[in-house]
């Protein structure tokens, strides 16, 4: 009899040196333990269909389908012949597999009617979907009632079909008979939850649910194992939020309470016109905890335009009159210029100390960017050096060696998602005492996310918009199905323009040399053409629909006075039209700019076409957007974009955004460079259990802030939130 498996064991000793090599190169599983929690990514069931439609080209795919047809044919180019085999999933969606050269034996094999799983990338010829070479698997009886295939496929003898997270060269039915191998002597650890939080929340026990997860008796067992193991997930990290915040409670940092007479009341008394409701509540939230010896973890959401600046320059003052500093990091130059010209504008008088016209208190603002010249930047860095800038806005610049402060008090980051983990951290840690940390973001943030990317920071919501606001109407321009609607969108930015308005014209790549921060690689290698540039469509433009219009450029690989220069010009109206890339996304304001065209929209993301079409309509006159796609109608590309253009509500599309993203990346999996430990938990679907998990972490920390008593529990807290994701969440 064979030695029981633990998770430790080595997968060389139970599925043989050559798979194990192949599993630990593409899937980075090493142990019996990775692989038991290497869980299913869906189940299949034989009769039902995959949704071929929905597969989007340069997806690495495994489908379960029904062999439909056969065709051979010579192959023009070399000797030998194509064959095709033509697919189905039973809903009319088709999918084409090519295999090159004299294979009649896949003829054969692969006869009308037979079910089997198959597995490739997703390309796409003369418009139709296909897979190359695919590797497959046959399950089942074929139309002539033949028996099943062979011995290797008995772990899909069930009437649930396990289908993994795969490689090309270790697809899902090689998985599935390694993880039966693995569970034929596997001896699951102890259970670390504690029993009676398994018995109040009607748990299963850890060995049923990774036995069940893999080789499911029905559905309803399976419920149970996944409902187990998303359990272990979410109290893991919730466990970890609330220890950390419950440790944060007892560090020490200066208080910065407001000071009657200061600065921010004489700012008060010169603002321009009246605090939102929402504005003055929060405000009252963030200067109540900076008065406390505990520093302040704030994240504040809100849509774009709804005044989140002003509050934080409010926080900056009150730091000030407390004698401190206060930096914004801002994630380009071009917004940090804007933060500094705006700011400036607002402040008059009190944010020019020294010089003449000045107010009695008070303070300088100084801008620190890359691009600053050598004395320039000696003049700014001294002013902050000795304190004399009590707010000093800049880029990643600020994190420099070099850049001193003389006591940072308040740390502001805008649009906190453009910023990695370690780039936060280092401006706070210029501080000699831990600073207050103020967080903005303007893409909302579902609440099941904010409980647990931001668990232990306090959340602020700025709901209402100002006044003067005006809607955006957002509409898919679909090119490759319908090139007239391309033209009438030209046209319509004419007669915006013709009105005396202005237009962007967004693209997702600079062009020609270097890859720039603010744009996405080239995605050629799946037949697709590459992304569309803004140095090769603004000449287009210039000579084609738009001729006869000022138009400007706009991108992250731009001198960063010319930047500036180009935004001064289409601010002042001397552009009627500014092609750019994404350098735009944020903190651009230009109240005439009234149209956009986003090019290539299924290139981005949700929440930057939300933020980039947060541009236009900032005036009286209402705002157009266009997003420009030859995504194919019903992919899922293409229902992403019906779903922004549907809604302007950010809180919809943050769900949206969720739902389309790997949870992982949620969790900083990316940043980290490990995989996600989040494998089932969904932010989105699971949120009550989110919930219930993040109640039940509150009562016991409160009861064993340092699960001293559950030695098994923090030790699988650990496995599921190692080190770097732990410091993630901390930092973040």
């Amino acid at each position: 009899m064979s030695e029981p498996a633990t998770v430790d064991t080595p997968l060389k000793k139970l599925v043989g040196d050559k798979t194990a090599k192949a599993l630990a190169s593409h899937l980075d599983l090493h142990t019996a333990g990775d692989l038991v929690y290497h869980f299913p990514r869906r189940y299949d069931e034989r009769g039902e269909h995959t949704d071929i439609r929905s597969l989007d080209v340069g997806e690495q795919v495994t489908v379960l389908a029904q062999v439909q047809r056969t065709t051979v044919r010579p192959m023009r180019q070399r000797r030998g012949n194509l064959l095709e085999v033509t697919v189905g999933d039973g809903s009319g969606g088709v999918l084409t597999l090519t295999f090159f050269g004299n294979q009649a034996w896949r003829e054969r094999e692969l006869r009308p009617g037979r079910w089997g799983l198959f597995a490739g990338k997703v390309t796409e010829f003369r418009s139709k979907r296909q897979l190359n070479g695919p590797e497959y698997v046959l399950l089942g009886e074929g139309s002539d009632g033949e028996a099943a295939v062979s011995d290797d496929i008995e772990e899909f003898a069930g009437a649930l079909i396990p289908v993994y997270p795969a490689a090309a060269a270790v697809p899902t039915w090689v998985i599935a008979r390694c993880v039966r191998v693995v569970l034929d002597t596997f001896t699951p650890p102890d259970d670390p939850l504690p029993s009676e939080v398994r018995a109040s929340r009607k748990l299963v026990g850890l060995g049923p649910a990774l036995t069940e997860i893999h080789r499911p008796s029905t559905k309803e067992a399976l419920h149970r194992a996944r409902r187990r193991l998303k359990w272990d997930e979410a109290f893991a990290v919730q466990l970890t939020l609330v220890q950390r915040k419950h440790r944060a409670a007892d560090w020490p940092a200066r208080p910065r309470p407001a000071r009657p007479g200061g600065l921010l009341e004489a700012f008060d008394a010169r603002l321009p016109y009246e605090l939102t409701a929402g504005q003055r509540e929060v405000g009252a939230e963030i200067a109540e905890d900076l008065a406390t010896p505990h520093p302040m973890h704030r994240l504040l959401q809100g849509e774009v335009g709804s005044g989140k600046t002003v509050v934080a320059l409010r926080a900056m003052l009150q730091v000030v009159d407390a004698g401190g500093q206060a930096a914004l990091l801002a994630p380009t130059e071009v917004l940090a210029a804007q933060h500094h010209r705006g700011m400036l504008d607002l402040l008059g008088p009190l944010g020019r100390a020294g010089e003449l016209g000045s107010a009695e208190h008070a303070t300088r603002v100084e801008l620190v960017t890359g691009s600053l010249g050598a004395a320039a930047r000696r003049r700014a860095l001294g002013e902050v050096a000795s304190g004399a800038a009590g707010i000093v806005l800049g880029t990643h610049a600020l994190l420099y060696e070099g850049v001193d402060f003389a006591d940072l008090g308040l740390v502001v980051v805008d649009e906190q998602h453009r910023f990695g983990v370690e780039q936060r951290d280092a401006l706070r840690a210029k501080a000699d005492q831990p600073p207050h940390t103020l967080v903005m973001t303007a893409t909302p943030i579902p609440r099941t996310v904010a409980m647990t990317v931001y668990g232990d920071l306090e959340v602020s919501t700025l709901s209402q918009l100002p006044r003067g606001r005006s809607p955006i109407a957002s509409h898919v321009v679909p090119a490759a199905e319908k090139p007239a609607y391309l033209d009438r969108a030209w046209r319509r930015l004419r007669e915006e323009v013709t009105a005396g308005h202005q237009a962007y014209v967004v693209c997702p790549r600079i062009g020609e040399g270097p890859v720039s921060d603010d744009e996405p690689p080239p995605e050629d290698d799946n037949g697709r053409r590459p992304p569309l540039a803004v140095t090769e469509v603004a000449p287009l433009l210039a000579e084609g629909p738009l001729h006869g219009l000022r138009i400007g450029v706009l991108h992250g690989r731009l001198p960063a006075d010319e930047k500036d220069a180009v935004m001064r010009s289409f601010a002042a109206g001397d552009l009627d039209v500014l092609v750019a890339t994404t350098v735009i996304e944020v903190g651009v304001d230009v109240p005439n700019a009234t149209v956009m065209i986003v090019l290539d929209a299924d290139r981005f993301g949700v929440s930057q076409l939300h933020q980039l079409r947060g541009r236009v309509g900032r005036g009286a006159a209402a705002g157009l957007c266009l997003l420009v796609s030859e995504a194919a109608e019903g992919s899922s590309a293409r229902e992403r974009l019906d779903a922004v253009a549907s809604t302007s509500d950010g809180f919809k599309l943050a769900e949206l955004d969720l739902e389309q993203r790997r949870e992982g990346d949620v969790l900083g999996a990316t940043q980290s460079g490990h995989r996600s430990h989040l494998r089932l938990l969904s932010l989105r679907r699971d949120a009550d259990l989110i919930r219930d998990a993040r109640a039940e972490a509150i009562t016991l920390i409160e009861d064993d802030p340092e699960l001293a008593r559950n030695p098994a529990l923090a030790a699988s807290v650990a496995a599921l939130v190692d080190e770097d994701r732990a410091e993630y969440l901390e930092k973040g």
